[in-house]
């Protein structure tokens, strides 16, 4: 049984979560609740939980401020909000998963189970990216979503990701090449701080591996791994101009 903690400011929000893991999810024990950070702490300290389903906004701080005050950090986390861009925040630190309010149940199942799956060492390596990112203030870290698991990527090894309907591909230094069950837009909120361009609706490139730029063929850049890679005819001017401010 999963030994589960839910913490939340709204108790509706607590009631739904518990009685949905009770009916669709019986592998699951909630076994503590809180509606604050302090509170929230205590549970996890004392109940020592597999999973945490963790709030971001809540009047005493938020779910990362409650993270980083927990030393030994042995357990999952499913980040639960009714904003998406703290959603986009969440997956920006490399949570294990997050879940949009209103909670589909359906997403609910599968992020149970991602936890299921994920309850080995990885959990561990996963939790210290979080916080790492945390810590930093900016990822310098991904984790990403594979069909085998987790995998902890540097940002600055990414060379390009690929949309493939709403899955995407990750090209990565050293020939490295990894298929992520989410869509692209989702990594181009997340990493256009951090020199990526959306050169195309279908691709999004590191600038920092960007080696050339050719006119012919209605226009391409070619990257570090030799790739060449299409520029839509609407964002070229845009990526000339990031081309510029990229090489002062």
């Amino acid at each position: 049984m999963l030994r589960t903690v839910v913490i939340d400011d709204e108790q509706d929000a607590i009631d739904f979560l518990c009685g949905a893991l009770k009916q669709y999810c019986p592998d699951t024990e909630v076994v503590g609740c809180a509606t604050n950070v302090i509170d929230g702490l205590r549970e996890i300290t004392l109940k020592q939980p597999d999973v945490v389903f963790l709030d971001i906004t809540m009047p005493s701080g938020s779910g990362f401020d409650l993270l980083n005050q927990i030393p030994d950090r042995n357990f999952e986390v499913i980040f639960v909000t009714a904003y998406n861009e703290h959603a986009i925040r969440a997956f920006r630190y490399s949570a294990i998963d997050y879940l949009l309010k209103p909670v589909d149940i359906a997403e609910l199942v599968l992020a149970v189970n991602k936890v299921n799956r994920s309850l080995n060492k990885a959990n561990l390596n996963l939790m210290n990216v979080l916080l790492d990112n945390l810590r930093s203030g900016s990822p310098s870290k991904l984790s990403l979503p594979t069909t085998m698991g987790y995998e902890y990527v540097l940002i600055n090894d990414i060379i390009r990701i690929e949309a493939d309907r709403s899955y995407c591909y990750f090209y990565l230094t050293q020939h490295r090449k990894y298929l992520v069950s989410r869509c692209l837009n989702d990594y181009h909120q997340l990493l256009q701080c951090n020199n990526f361009f959306r050169i195309h609706n279908s691709h999004l490139i590191n600038m920092k591996h960007v080696k050339s730029y050719m006119r012919s063929d209605g226009g391409y850049v070619e990257m570090s791994d030799a790739s060449q890679v299409p520029v839509s005819r609407t964002k070229k001017d845009f990526f000339l101009d990031a081309m510029k401010q990229h090489a002062v």
